[in-house]
């Protein structure tokens, strides 16, 4: 979901830690059960208030996908002091942004004010939390904005379909089978009295993570913290159902035809451990040697090197409970998906079979610092990272940690990594191909 907005100066927007050194926080509960979280930052007058709710699409039920999504749609509708369609004209008008995000784990919101309205960002978030109002007109308005963003980003965007299709092959049981976006059928289908029924399960106190980042002063924060999210009542405890996966022990081969392209692609995708694990972080790592940036491995050789390939990348696609490593590539010419998937192939027996050299690694330390410094260099970024943390991972201390446990990954790490996840027979092979015929949306 992107509102443009009038924007703050860059200048403002970016203020925050800009070189990497530790994240200064305090954390505490109220007795709802919400977590908070301060950071000060005086360096520019902006302040960021954030809420993170531990909701996402795995939360949804089968017949009842793409909920959390609405969600951070519906949530912007207002409440019973922000008239609907007000939102947007008060954050505007006050000077700040604001925006919103789902995952398959979580939902976001956060606003950036100068830092004379940290109340109004407050009592704003408050106000979502303790008294939305949830309506028929309100789902009617945004069940017409999100078939719209379907159309847009998925359904007649050039390769926009292709996570979907791998995620339904990937999961057999978890509820990341399905795209965050959801069905639009089960969206048609839901009742109001079902959107209420979900708010009321999870916005809740007790289920999320209020963030304060920038310049404020902390006595006067926590106490128009206590004054608007003190009275929220506390929600039932929640207990999230676990699903687990059999392993993938043969290749499985997949096929779908996409009107939108004229080049087809190859992609492979591997079923990973929790974003949580050592391993999880070592496949980072293999993803950053094998694709970041055109020295890669992959890039050099296959695109440079061989002219094999218009494009070739390999990402992490990390969650809370499993994650995937996906390498995708788009053949130039005459060159077929099946040579391009040799030559991958042979890359990543070189990776199960010898050490990387001690250049490489050094490479990829330098990368780990640079995302590090990324990552927090901008109080928008810091903010979200802090709820993170604490949110999915239970240790927001790891905003300074993490760091530590990448540069401790060991060049033999990486090599028993790369054989004990990416192997033929553990696998996806999608071929994403053209179609000559329009689908009709």
């Amino acid at each position: 979901m992107k509102i443009s907005i009038m924007m703050l100066s860059t200048a403002l927007v970016l203020g925050g830690v800009a070189s990497a050194q530790k994240v200064a926080f305090e954390e505490y509960d109220l007795d709802n059960g919400l977590h908070v979280i301060l950071h000060n930052d005086p360096s520019a007058p902006v302040v960021v208030t954030s809420v993170m709710y531990h909701v996402g699409s795995k939360d949804e039920t089968p017949d009842r996908t793409g909920f959390a999504h609405f969600f951070e749609h519906l949530l912007f509708e207002g409440t019973e002091n922000i008239k609907r369609g007000e939102w947007f004209k008060i954050v505007s008008s006050n000077g700040g942004v604001n925006n919103a995000n789902t995952s398959d784990d979580r939902t976001y919101y956060y606003e950036v004010f100068p830092s004379n309205n940290l109340e109004l960002g407050l009592w704003m978030e408050s106000e979502r939390m303790m008294h939305p109002v949830i309506n028929q007109i309100g789902v009617d308005t945004q069940n017409d904005v999100i078939k719209e963003e379907k159309r847009a980003v998925y359904d007649n965007k050039p390769y926009g379909n292709y996570l979907t299709v791998v995620k339904e092959n990937m999961f057999k049981n978890h509820p990341y089978r399905w795209p965050i976006i959801g069905s639009m059928e089960h969206l048609d289908a839901a009742t109001l009295e079902e959107f209420k029924a979900f708010n009321k399960k999870f916005y809740i106190p007790n289920n999320s993570v209020l963030v304060v980042a920038g310049d404020f002063e902390k006595k006067q924060a926590k106490e128009w913290i206590r004054n608007y999210f003190g009275p929220i009542k506390k929600g039932e405890d929640l207990v999230k159902q676990t699903f687990v996966e059999e392993p993938i022990t043969e290749t499985i081969k997949a096929a779908y035809q996409d009107p939108n392209i004229q080049i087809p692609m190859i992609l492979a995708s591997y079923r990973t451990p929790s974003m949580k694990t050592r391993d999880a972080r070592v496949l980072e790592l293999i993803s950053s040697l094998l694709s970041d940036g055109k020295s890669s491995v992959l890039y050099k050789k296959i695109v440079d090197d061989k002219n094999m390939a218009l494009q070739i990348g390999a990402f992490t696609y990390s969650n809370e409970d499993y994650g995937m490593y996906i390498i995708y590539s788009l053949p130039l010419g005459e060159n077929s998906t099946a040579s391009i998937l040799k030559e991958i192939d042979d890359e990543i027996v070189k990776l199960q079979t010898e050490l990387i050299s001690e250049k490489d690694y050094q490479k990829l330390q330098n990368i780990i610092d640079n995302q590090f410094v990324n990552n927090n260099a901008n109080l928008e970024g810091l903010a979200e990272n802090l709820a993170k943390y604490y949110l999915l991972y239970r240790d927001v201390n790891l905003i300074n940690t993490e760091i530590d446990l990448f540069h401790s990954i060991t060049r033999e790490e990486i090599r028993e990594v790369a054989k004990r996840y990416l192997n033929p027979n553990q696998r996806l092979l999608l071929d994403y191909v053209p179609t000559t015929e329009k689908v009709e949306n």
